[in-house]
């Protein structure tokens, strides 16, 4: 079938200060029971309405410009090894391969000009050892009406 788009990751160095900047310009909230603190190498915001993440990742250097902010793809319908496989055979090259002996992890992918997207392990996959499922989240979240 396909994959979904599970956020928007931004490579930067302060991931809080960055997280606030665009939670004031684009309108999102932090993920309701996961608040983003000062120092957190991650934080993460969701727009109210449609459920779509942003991900701020620190890292040790930015990145070039054109490679700081990438799409972070969830399959739909198989694994993420499967996933891989599907995406590798349709002509991406593995960037970086982060996935851990016991099931967990990414791989970095590239699309035909070099863009790099992540694949990660599927909702059934993340459900089976007990990792969160942001859409999951989203209904929880406090639209104000």
């Amino acid at each position: 079938m396909s994959s979904r788009v599970s956020h928007t990751t931004f490579s930067c160095l302060d991931a809080f200060t960055l997280s606030e900047w665009w939670k004031t310009a684009v309108g999102y909230a932090d993920i309701p029971g996961d608040p983003n603190e000062p120092g957190d190498p991650e934080c993460a915001i969701v727009d109210r309405e449609s459920g779509h993440v942003l991900l701020f990742l620190e890292v040790d250097e930015l990145p070039p410009a054109s490679n700081r902010v990438h799409l972070d793809l969830v399959p739909r319908d198989r694994t993420r090894d499967e996933e891989v496989d599907r995406l590798v055979a349709h002509g991406a090259p593995v960037v970086a391969d982060h996935r851990s002996g016991d099931g967990l992890g990414w791989v970095v992918l590239a699309d035909p000009i070099g863009n790099l997207f992540c694949v990660l392990r599927s909702d059934a996959e993340r459900l089976a050892t007990g990792d969160p499922v942001w859409p999951q989240l989203v209904p929880d979240i406090d639209h104000g009406d």
